[in-house]
C-alpha cells in the first residue's frame, strides 16, 4: 500500500505551477507557423487565421508581412489592418522596419509579426525581431508569427552542412520553445518544387538561383525530416508539461542532464549547439563549461573573448554556464559532473596528440567512470568555412613569454655559479639539492614551462660542472645517470606541482578577494539609512571589484529616472561616458538588462543593470568596465548581479525606513492635534452652552424686542448654535480616535431614529424638499441611537449645505444581503470626479474655497461611527446630477418579544 503522505502533491511544486500560470495570464500569447523552408504557407496559413479571427468579431493588425510579390497572400492582406513601417535612416537609405512603438501604442489583442529571426536595421531599439515580439508579449499583446527550420540556432550548423549555405539570420531555440502554440505548415517536397517553378515562392532569376542552390529535392526533404523532428520535440516537451501540472506522471521520470565542454580550439560553437539539440530531444536540462588552466590563462585576448562568446552562445540556447579553474581539465570536469547529478558529457573529437598526453574523453573517464561520453564530430564547417589548426596554447603564449624562459636559464646559472666555490666544502648530493632549490624557485615566480626547461639545464649544469671528469658531458661513473635521472624527475615533479599550486592559490585569492568585497559590500549596507550613502557605496566597492566606473540611476516620484549631473570635460582623470537616459529607462521599465553582453542595444559602451527588489524596480546600475571582456564571463556576472540584489533590498529598506519615518510623524502630529481639539473643544464648549442659553433668552425677553433688535437675537442665536455644533463634532472625532466613546447598543426602529434627525434637522432643511422611503417591514436593528441620529443629521446637513434651495433630499431604507441601507440623496450638482473617498478624510470639503460654514469633520465622524457599528459607508455619483451617501449596518437577530399570558 502506498503512503497517503507519499500522494499529496508537492506544495511547492503546485505553488511554482501557479505562480507560472498567473505569469502566462499577464504575458501574451505567441503562436509560431513553422516550416522547412520558404514557400511552404507559413505567412498564409497565419493570414488566413487572422482572417478567420476577423470574421470571429476580433480586430487583428499586422504589424509586418513579407509577401514576396505573392498575389495570393497579398490579397489576404486586404481586409486586415495594417500598421504602417517605420523608415530607419543607414547609410543615406531608408530601410523600412516594423514600428514597435507604434504597436505598443496601439496596443491591440493581436498582432501579425512575420519573419521572427529577422535581424533589424542599425539604430533600432533592438537588434532583432524576435526582442521585439518579446517586448510585445510583454504588454499583454498576443503575436503570430513565422520560422523556417534552418533559422533555429541549434540547428544552424546542421542546416549548413546539409545545404551548404549558413543562414546569418537565428534565434535562440528558448523563444522557440517558450511559444505557447506551434504550427507545423508542412508541404512534400515535390509539390514545392512545382510551387517554386510557377512563381509561387519567388519571382525572376530569384526562383532560379534558389531552384540551383538551395530548393534541391534531398535538401527539401532533409529540412522537412529536421522540421518534423523538430515540432515532434517539441510536441512531447507539451505533453509532458500537461502531465506535470495533472500529476499523470511524477516530475523524476524526465531525462538526465547534459555537459558541453568548450575549449580553445575551433569547433566549439559545434559542440554546444550538438549538445543544445541532444538535450532538445531529451528534454532535459544542461550545461556549458571551461576549465581555465594555467597554459590556457596566458592565451591571446582574442582567443579568450572567442571561448566567452562561445560560452555565451550556450547561455541563450539554454544552458547553465560556468568558468572552471584547475590544472586538470579531465579531473575538473569530472567534479562538476558528479557534483550535479550530470551523467552525460558532451565534448568535441580529439585532434592528434603526443603519445604521452592523454586525451581529455580519457583523462574523463579516468576520473569518473560512471558517466556517459558523447564525441561530436569535427568536420561540421566544410571547404573554404574550415578554419586552420589552431597551435597550442604555450605555442601562442611564447611569442610573449619568452623572458620567462631568459630568466629561467640564467637562474639555472646563477644557481650553477653559486655551487662552484662550494664544490669543494659539500657533498655533490647537496650541490644538486641547490640546482633543485632553484627549480622550485623558478617553478614558483615563473610557472610550469620555465621550470620544465630549469630542470633540463640544471642536469645538464650539473654534469658539465659538477660530475667527473668535470667541464665535460662525460660520466666516469655509470650511477651518476641514475642521479641525473631522479634529478630531472624530481625537477620535473616539483616543478609541475609547484606551478599547479601557485596557480591554484591565484584562483583562490582572486574568490577570495571577490568574497571578502561582498561581505565587505553587505556589511557596509546593513547600516545606511538614505539612498546616497547606497550610491556613494555602490560605486566606491564595484569600482574597486570590477575595474569599472560605475553609476547608480534612482527613480523619482514618476517613475523617471533622474539622470546624473554632466560628466567632467574631456581630458580630465574623472572622464566617463555618460549614461543614455533612453536605455536606462527601458531597462528600468522592463525589469531586464541592457547594453553591453545583452541583447539589447549591445552596441553600447555601458551595461545597465536593473535592481529588482522583492516589491518593485528600485533603480538602475550603469557600468562602464575597463574590459567588456569581464562582462561575459558567466562568475563575474552572476558576482554582479548579487551586488544588485544587494543594493536594491537596500534602497528598498531605506524606502521603507522613510515610510515609516512618516508614518511615526503623521502619527504623532494627528494624537498631538487630537489633544490639542479635545483641550479647545472641551473648554469651549461651557462658554458656548452659556451663549447659546444668553441668546435664547435676549429673544423671549420682556418687553419685546423691536423686529430689528430680533432678528439680530435670532441671527445670534443660529450662529451661536452653529458653533456649538461644530464644537461638539471637534471634540466627537477626538474622542472617537482616543477610544473613548463606549457604544450604547440598543434596539432601535429606524423610523424613530430618522424622525428624531428629520426634526433636529428641520432649520437647515427649511428651504428643501425632503422625502422618506422606508418599508413599513423594517426590522429593527442593534445600534446607538445618539450617534446613528448624529449620522443622519450630518448627512442631512451636508445635503442641504451643498445643494440650491428648492432641490429634492430623499432619505430611503431597504434590507439587503444581512445589512439595513440607508441612503441619503440629492438632486444637486454633484460630487467632483474621483472625490468619492477623499470627502471622508478629515478636514476635507467638497469645496476647498466656499462661504459655506463648517471645517470639514461631518462626514469623517460618520465614517468613524458607522464602522464602529460594523458597517460602512460610501458616496456615489448619481446621473445626470446629484450624489448619495449610503450608509449600512449589521442587521442581526432582534430578541424575541415575551407572549402575553392568557386571560
Amino acid at each position: 500500500m502506498i503512503p497517503i503522505d507519499s500522494q499529496r502533491p508537492d506544495p511547492d511544486a503546485l505553488l511554482a505551477q501557479v505562480q507560472a500560470r498567473e505569469q502566462r495570464e499577464a504575458r501574451g500569447r505567441l503562436r509560431i507557423y513553422f516550416g522547412a523552408s520558404a514557400g511552404v504557407g507559413k505567412t498564409y496559413a497565419m493570414l488566413s487565421a487572422a482572417r478567420k479571427l476577423q470574421g470571429e468579431g476580433s480586430r487583428p493588425l499586422v504589424g509586418i508581412v513579407e509577401t514576396h510579390g505573392r498575389a495570393d497572400t497579398a490579397a489576404l492582406l486586404d481586409s486586415l489592418d495594417v500598421l504602417p513601417l517605420k523608415q530607419v535612416a543607414w547609410r543615406g537609405k531608408a530601410l523600412p522596419e516594423f514600428d514597435l512603438d507604434g504597436a505598443l501604442a496601439r496596443k491591440p489583442a493581436l498582432i501579425l509579426v512575420d519573419e521572427l529571426a529577422h535581424s533589424n536595421a542599425p539604430g533600432a531599439r533592438h537588434p532583432k525581431r524576435w526582442q521585439d515580439v518579446e517586448e510585445l508579449l510583454d504588454a499583454g499583446i498576443d503575436v503570430f508569427t513565422t520560422v523556417n527550420v534552418q533559422h533555429l540556432e541549434s540547428l544552424n550548423d546542421v542546416v549548413g552542412g546539409i545545404t551548404g549555405i549558413r543562414v546569418a539570420e537565428t534565434l535562440p531555440d528558448t523563444v522557440f520553445d517558450r511559444a505557447d502554440e506551434v504550427v507545423l505548415v508542412d508541404v512534400p517536397a515535390d509539390e514545392l518544387l512545382e510551387r517554386l517553378k510557377d512563381g509561387k515562392v519567388y519571382q525572376g532569376e530569384q526562383a532560379g538561383r534558389a531552384a540551383r542552390n538551395f530548393f534541391r529535392k534531398g535538401n527539401l526533404i532533409a529540412l522537412r525530416e529536421l522540421a518534423l523532428r523538430r515540432t515532434a520535440d517539441r510536441i512531447g516537451g507539451d505533453v509532458q508539461a500537461y502531465r506535470v501540472e495533472k500529476a499523470i506522471s511524477p516530475l523524476w521520470k524526465s531525462g538526465v542532464a547534459l555537459l558541453a565542454c568548450v575549449g580553445p580550439r575551433p569547433g566549439g560553437e559545434h559542440v554546444v549547439r550538438s549538445a543544445a539539440r541532444l538535450a532538445s530531444q531529451l528534454n532535459t536540462d544542461w550545461h556549458a563549461v571551461y576549465v581555465e588552466t594555467p597554459a590556457l590563462q596566458r592565451l591571446p585576448a582574442a582567443r579568450r573573448e572567442k571561448i566567452l562568446q562561445t560560452l555565451k552562445l550556450a547561455q541563450e540556447l539554454g544552458a547553465t554556464t560556468a568558468v572552471l579553474a584547475g590544472d586538470d581539465i579531465g579531473a575538473a570536469i569530472a567534479r562538476y559532473a558528479l557534483a550535479r547529478n550530470i551523467s552525460k558529457v558532451v565534448l568535441g573529437r580529439a585532434t592528434k596528440s603526443w603519445p604521452w598526453r592523454r586525451p581529455h574523453l580519457r583523462r574523463i573517464a579516468a576520473a569518473a567512470p560512471a558517466l556517459d561520453i558523447v564525441e561530436t564530430g569535427n568536420d561540421a564547417l566544410r571547404g573554404g568555412d574550415r578554419p586552420a589548426p589552431a597551435a597550442s596554447a604555450v605555442e601562442e603564449a611564447a611569442p610573449k613569454g619568452w623572458r620567462r624562459y631568459l630568466l629561467a636559464m640564467l637562474g639555472s646559472g646563477l644557481v650553477a655559479l653559486a655551487g662552484l666555490p662550494l664544490a669543494g666544502a659539500l657533498e655533490i648530493t647537496n650541490i644538486a639539492m641547490l640546482f633543485l632549490l632553484g627549480v622550485l624557485v623558478v617553478a614558483f615566480r615563473l610557472g610550469r614551462g620555465p621550470a620544465v626547461l630549469s630542470s633540463f639545464v640544471s642536469v645538464a649544469a650539473f654534469d658539465f660542472l659538477f660530475v667527473q671528469p668535470a667541464f665535460s658531458f662525460a660520466v666516469s661513473d655509470l650511477q651518476y645517470l641514475i642521479t641525473f635521472a631522479v634529478m630531472l624527475i624530481v625537477g620535473l615533479i616539483t616543478s609541475h606541482l609547484t606551478a599547479g599550486l601557485r596557480f591554484q592559490a591565484r584562483v583562490a585569492s582572486h574568490r577570495e578577494e571577490r568574497v571578502r568585497a561582498l561581505y565587505e559590500y553587505a556589511r557596509e549596507l546593513t547600516g545606511v539609512l538614505q539612498a546616497g550613502q547606497v550610491h556613494d557605496i555602490t560605486r566606491r566597492t564595484l569600482a574597486q571589484a570590477f575595474r569599472a566606473r560605475v553609476t547608480l540611476l534612482l527613480p523619482d516620484a514618476a517613475g523617471r529616472l533622474e539622470m546624473p549631473e554632466p560628466p567632467a570635460p574631456p581630458g580630465t582623470d574623472t572622464e566617463a561616458q555618460p549614461p543614455d537616459p533612453g536605455i536606462a529607462q527601458w531597462a528600468f521599465d522592463h525589469a531586464e538588462p541592457a547594453g553591453i553582453g545583452t541583447g539589447t542595444l549591445p552596441a553600447s559602451p555601458l551595461f545597465y543593470l536593473p535592481l529588482v527588489a522583492p516589491m518593485r524596480t528600485r533603480g538602475v546600475l550603469v557600468v562602464e568596465p575597463q574590459d567588456r571582456r569581464w562582462l561575459l564571463i558567466p562568475e563575474q556576472r552572476r558576482q554582479l548581479d548579487t551586488f544588485a540584489a544587494l543594493a536594491a533590498i537596500a534602497l528598498e529598506r531605506v524606502h521603507y525606513i522613510d515610510v515609516a519615518q512618516g508614518a511615526l510623524v503623521q502619527m504623532e502630529s494627528e494624537r498631538l492635534r487630537n489633544s490639542l481639539l479635545a483641550a479647545l473643544s472641551h473648554d469651549l464648549r461651557t462658554p458656548l452652552t452659556s451663549l447659546v442659553g444668553l441668546a435664547e433668552s435676549l429673544a423671549m425677553s420682556k418687553p419685546a424686542l423691536s423686529a430689528g433688535q430680533m432678528d439680530l437675537a435670532r441671527a445670534l442665536q443660529e450662529e451661536t448654535v452653529r458653533m456649538s455644533t461644530l464644537v461638539a463634532n471637534l471634540l466627537d472625532m477626538a474622542r472617537i480616535e482616543s477610544g473613548a466613546v463606549r457604544l450604547n447598543l440598543q434596539w432601535q426602529a429606524l423610523e424613530e431614529t430618522v424622525g428624531s434627525a428629520l426634526r433636529a434637522s428641520r432649520t437647515l432643511l427649511g428651504g428643501h424638499r425632503v422625502v422618506t422611503q422606508l418599508p413599513a417591514d423594517l426590522p429593527l436593528v442593534r445600534y446607538d441611537a445618539v450617534l446613528v441620529e448624529r449620522v443622519l443629521c450630518n448627512l442631512l446637513e451636508n445635503a442641504a449645505k451643498y445643494t440650491p434651495a428648492g432641490s429634492t433630499i430623499t432619505l430611503a431604507g431597504r434590507v439587503g444581503d444581512g445589512m439595513l441601507a440607508v441612503t441619503v440623496a440629492d438632486d444637486g450638482p454633484g460630487l467632483p470626479a474621483g472625490q468619492e473617498e477623499a470627502i471622508f478624510e478629515k478636514f476635507t470639503r467638497g469645496e476647498r474655497e466656499s462661504a459655506k460654514p463648517g471645517v470639514g469633520l461631518g462626514l469623517a465622524i460618520c465614517r468613524a461611527i458607522v464602522e464602529a457599528h460594523g458597517g460602512h459607508i460610501d458616496a456615489q455619483r448619481v446621473l445626470p446630477t446629484g450624489a448619495a451617501l449610503v450608509l449600512t449596518l449589521p442587521l442581526g437577530t432582534p430578541p424575541a418579544l415575551p407572549e402575553e399570558p392568557l386571560e
